[in-house]
Formats: C-alpha cells, structure tokens, sequence
C-alpha cells in the first residue's frame, strides 16, 4: 500500500483506523506454502488470535488455511465465518474439561496440553481422535513473554512426562493422532526450530496410529528497516527432507502442520493515528495522538519497535519525538525516533500493526475501540465500524439507587 492510500482511508473512515492489506496476506501465505513444497501433504492453520475479524478469517479461509484456535469463542467464530469443523484446531490452555468437551462436540480437532486433563479426557472418550501437546523445553526467540517452549512454560506436556504421557494413553486406550509443539515467538535460528523438530520426532515414534505432526510456528518477520527474520526458504528446504525422512522411517505418510499468525498478517497490518498535539517539554518533544495502548499495547506490553511515519509529510526534516498516547497512564509508543516533522493534524502511521493489536485492544479510559479497514483490489472495505457511546453501555445493568440504600 502507498501513503496517499493510507491518507485517503484515515479521511475516509477516520482516526484511530486499523488497515490490513489483503494481497500482502496472501503473498506470505503463499511464501510459506512454497517453502513447504517438497511436503506432499500439508496444512496450514491460521493462529486466529493474532487479529480475529471475520473477514479476515474469511479472506485466509478462500486461501485454503485451517484455522488454530485458544478459546470456545474463538472456535465458534472460525465456525462463523465458514470453516469446517475438521479444518478447526483446538489449543487451549488451563481450561475446563467441560470447555474441551463442549468443542469436541462441535467436530472440531483437540489438542490437549496437560496430563490432568488428558485422562480425564481419555477415561471418558478413549474413541476421539486427539493430538497431544508437548513442551520440548527449546528457548525461542530470547524472550520469556513470547517464547513458549521453555522449561518453565505452562504450555504443553514436558518431554520428561513421556513415560507418565504413555501410560496414561496405554490405560484409556486413547485415540493419539497428532503430536504438537509450538516452541514460541520470534524464531531466528532455525538450527534451534530443526533441534526442537527432532524431539517432536523422538515422541512421535512412540504412537503408532499417527496422521500428522504440528510444528507450531513463532516465525519472525521484520519490524524495521534491515532487520532480521526467519529464514523461511532455509527452514522449509532443511526441515521437508527431514520430514520427508521420517514419513519413511514411520511408516506412513504424515501431514505437517504449521500455525502462523504474526507470519501471515503482522506487515499486513497498519495502524494510523492523528497528532493530537506536539508538546515541547525542558527536555523531550512529544507528539501526542489520538490513540494509546487501549488500542494498540504490544510496544508497552512487549517493549517491540514498530516503525513510524508521518505519512502526512513524508519527505519533512526529520526530529526527534517521543510518540504517546492520550490514556491517563505512561503510554509511550516510541522514545525518541527520528520521524518527519510532525504538526497537530497530521497522521502517523505505525507499521507491523496486523497481528496481536487490534485483537489485545480493550476499552481503557472509557476509549471506544478504532475501526478497521480490508484493502483489497485497491479500495478500502470497512470491516469493523468504530465503537459508539452505545456499545460502551451496551452489556451494563443500571441499577436505580437512591440516597437511602447507600
């Protein structure tokens, strides 16, 4: 997308806007699914969670992608917007044997992280087909936030559970047909992703009524100019011969899975915010905009760096500014970046905005969540209309007080 695009649709639909550009979407899907070519049976599941707007999901749907879920809610909106059941993966964390089998009953696929659980699960439905979560205790990505596969992780069934994990398949005569691990965000060894692979193998060899092995994904994608990302074209050459060699080893010919979200749609995404005000302060300069992490919280939340343009004067002399939000608590969206001179009015663009923003907004401060925006065939479609002072009240329950009950 160009700037002149972007500038048009903050005119159109207004500030805060969120704008994800479809044929960006599909060019990493079709990256991902190229890299994997080698593989003769595979499937890709979008991690909904990383930005859920039914159009969306609609749009990667039409692509061929399944869908990864966390939540019942998160299923029961891929099942909106058209996915069939067996082409919905069910990963949750921590939740009740009552949610895991509410989804069951809707066809979907389970994937179990816990041994609690899984016998519980197993001693009650040994006939459903289930896949079971493992924990490689694999560092990914240097970041305990987002890496997942670590040894103090609360995801996943640790691989030193494995003698524990058998014998409760053994005993409730489960129906095992997958084996899972997700090892985390932000993968930039690969080294590191193939290591994690071959224990995911070890565990593998130990069900033999198998039909596919889920990769996870945690693929990291650029976030600046220059920066450093997952070697996809590398990974997909290296990790479909050894899967390939397995599959032989095995016995059967097994499908690999793989769960992008950030990988499909963080550069899709863009976040456009209006310059409130440009403050000048004894030390720092700010310019202040019509947003703050109510809307978008991963550079407070994760400490990440997403790149800002003055998208209303690109070509201006640059200035340092410290970018804030209007929230009534420390929302400082970049310390000190050098962006074109900004003046009030003016829209700031903030890049990598598609995946883990608009899906973590909330309604701080009493703010009404932004619109979003699909560019597609080159004209904007408003997928999501901004929050009015109606949808603030729209699940609370007055209740008539009078100065005598207080």
């Amino acid at each position: 997308m160009q700037p002149k695009d972007l500038l048009q649709l903050a005119e159109q639909f207004g500030s805060p806007l969120y704008v994800y550009d479809a044929e960006k979407i599909q060019s990493q899907y079709n990256r991902l699914t190229k890299a994997f070519s080698k593989v003769d049976k595979l499937r890709i599941n979008y991690a909904m969670k990383a930005l859920s707007n039914v159009s969306v999901l609609q749009l990667i749907k039409e692509m061929g992608a399944g869908l990864d879920t966390v939540s019942i809610q998160e299923v029961l909106l891929g099942l909106h917007a058209g996915y069939d059941p067996e082409k919905i993966f069910y990963t949750p964390n921590g939740v009740s044997l009552e949610e895991i089998e509410e989804v069951n009953a809707m066809g979907v696929q389970i994937n179990i992280d816990n041994l609690s659980i899984l016998e519980q699960f197993g001693t009650k439905h040994p006939n459903v087909p289930v896949c079971i979560r493992i924990n490689p205790h694999v560092m990914a990505g240097g970041n305990t936030n987002i890496s997942v596969g670590h040894i103090d992780s609360k995801f996943g069934i640790s691989i030193h559970q494995l003698p524990h994990l058998v014998r409760i398949v053994e005993n409730t005569k489960m129906n095992i047909v997958g084996i899972h691990m997700h090892t985390g965000s932000d993968i930039l060894d690969i080294e590191v992703f193939l290591y994690a692979a071959e224990i995911l193998f070890d565990v593998a060899k130990k069900f033999k009524n198998l039909e596919f092995l889920d990769f996870g994904s945690g693929f990291k994608v650029p976030y600046k100019k220059d920066d450093i990302e997952t070697d996809i074209e590398e990974l997909g050459k290296k990790l479909s011969k050894r899967f390939n060699t397995f599959c032989v080893e095995y016995g059967k010919e097994l499908t690999l899975i793989f769960e992008p979200g950030k990988f499909l749609v963080s550069e899709a995404g863009f976040f456009l915010a209006k310059v409130n005000v440009v403050k000048q302060t004894t030390s720092t300069v700010f310019a202040g905009v019509d947003s703050g992490f109510n809307h978008f919280i991963r550079p407070m939340l994760y400490g990440s760096q997403h790149h800002i343009e003055n998208i209303s004067h690109p070509k201006g002399k640059e200035r340092f500014y410290s970018v804030v939000g209007y929230i009534c608590e420390t929302d400082t969206f970049a310390n000190n970046r050098r962006i074109s001179e900004i003046k009030e009015g003016d829209i700031l663009c903030f890049r990598n905005a598609g995946a883990y923003c608009f899906s973590m907004a909330s309604n701080y401060n009493s703010r009404y969540k932004p619109a979003e925006v699909l560019w597609m065939n080159g004209q904007g479609h408003l997928i999501r209309a901004r929050e009015t002072f109606e949808d603030l009240l729209k699940n609370q329950i007055p209740l008539s007080i009078t100065a005598t009950t207080v």
